[in-house]
C-alpha cells in the first residue's frame, strides 16, 4: 500500500459517498487508475464496505451501556457458542474479546433502562459460559466514529 492508496482510504473515510470521479480529483489521479486502485483496495479487504452512519437517538436508541463479561469456562466450544450467541443479539453494537479479566467487552444500545434490563436478564445473563456480568452506563461520547489514522 502506497501513499496514494492511503489518500484514497482517507478520503473515503471522510466521505464514503464520493463518486469515483470526485475521488480521483481529490487524490490527483485520472479516473481509470483511481477506479483500478479502489477496486483493488476493495478486493484486498482494505475497504470492507460502505454504509450510512445512523444517529441512535434519531431511531429511539437513547440508552447505551458497556457490559463486561467474565467467563466461567473458556474452552473452545463454550467460547464459540458464546461468540455466536452474542453476534445474534442486534443490540450488541460491538463485542471485543480481551486479554485478562474481564474476558469480553460489549457495547450495547437500547431504547431505555427497562429495555436494557430485559435484554440483560433474558439474553445476556443466559449466554453460554458466563460467570459474571458487570455494566456501566455511557454518559457521553467524547470520540466516536473517528477515521483510522493513515
Amino acid at each position: 500500500m502506497d501513499r496514494v492508496d492511503r489518500q484514497i482510504l482517507a478520503e473515503l473515510q471522510n466521505d464514503g459517498r464520493l463518486t469515483v470521479t470526485e475521488l480521483a480529483a481529490r487524490v490527483r489521479l485520472s479516473l481509470s487508475p483511481c477506479h483500478r486502485r479502489l477496486r483493488e483496495l476493495e478486493r484486498r479487504g482494505a475497504v470492507r464496505g460502505y454504509r450510512a452512519v445512523v444517529d441512535p437517538e434519531a431511531v429511539g436508541l437513547t440508552f447505551e451501556s458497556l457490559v463486561f463479561v467474565t467467563m466461567r469456562q473458556e474452552d473452545r466450544d463454550t467460547v464459540a457458542a458464546f461468540e455466536a450467541a452474542v453476534a445474534d443479539i442486534p443490540n450488541v453494537l460491538q463485542a471485543q474479546r480481551l486479554f485478562g479479566d474481564p474476558d469480553y467487552l460489549l457495547r450495547i444500545v437500547s431504547k431505555d433502562l427497562r429495555a436494557f434490563q430485559r435484554l440483560y436478564d433474558e439474553e445476556l445473563a443466559t449466554l453460554p459460559g458466563v460467570q459474571r456480568l458487570s455494566s456501566t452506563l455511557v454518559m457521553k461520547h467524547v470520540v466516536q466514529e473517528r477515521p483510522l489514522p493513515l
